[in-house]
């Protein structure tokens, strides 16, 4: 004989009636103060994310303004470098101007009052124009060049010395 036990003989059974039951007796008591704390949550959720938001919008615009000044400082350092090679550049004509004068004029006094020593005249003038053309370019580079410009010039300089030296041996 086989014998079925009824449905309420079962636990399993006596568990999901418990539990029906439980939940249409307190089900709307609960579900109000659990609904509560979910839309609680979800406003502050809501609230931390508007935050995070204006956060990110207050950030982006530091940015825009850090790269804003960044760029108006490197127009500005690139203006400030151009004056100063345009300034370098008409102080070195300028001097270079200055000592030629001053060279030829030396020169001149030298041939008019020394005719007999007119060789060792020359040369003097030469050093004295050597040296006037040094001490102005020295005071162009200390006041106005960077170290790479001033090595550049320094050997263009010795580049340019056996022409230079040819020429006037020549004169």
């Amino acid at each position: 004989m086989n014998h079925e036990p009824g449905f309420f003989a079962e636990p399993r059974n006596w568990v999901v009636l418990a539990f029906i039951l439980f939940f249409v007796v307190f089900g709307r008591r609960l579900w109000t103060p659990l609904a509560g704390i979910l839309d609680a949550r979800a406003t502050s959720v809501k609230a931390e994310l508007e935050e995070a938001a204006r956060l990110r919008r207050e950030a982006e615009a530091m940015l825009r303004d850090a790269e804003k000044q960044r760029a108006d400082a490197s127009a500005e350092a690139k203006a400030l470098i151009e004056g100063a090679r345009a300034e370098a550049g008409r102080v070195a004509r300028t001097a270079a101007a200055e000592a030629e004068t001053s060279a030829r004029r030396r020169e001149r006094m030298a041939l008019d009052r020394i005719a007999a020593a007119e060789k060792a005249a020359v040369d003097e003038v030469r050093l004295a124009a050597a040296d006037v053309a040094t001490a102005a370019a020295r005071q162009v580079i200390a006041e106005g060049l960077t170290a790479a410009a001033d090595a550049a010039l320094v050997d263009h300089a010795i580049q340019r010395l056996p022409t230079a030296l040819a020429a006037r041996r020549a004169a």
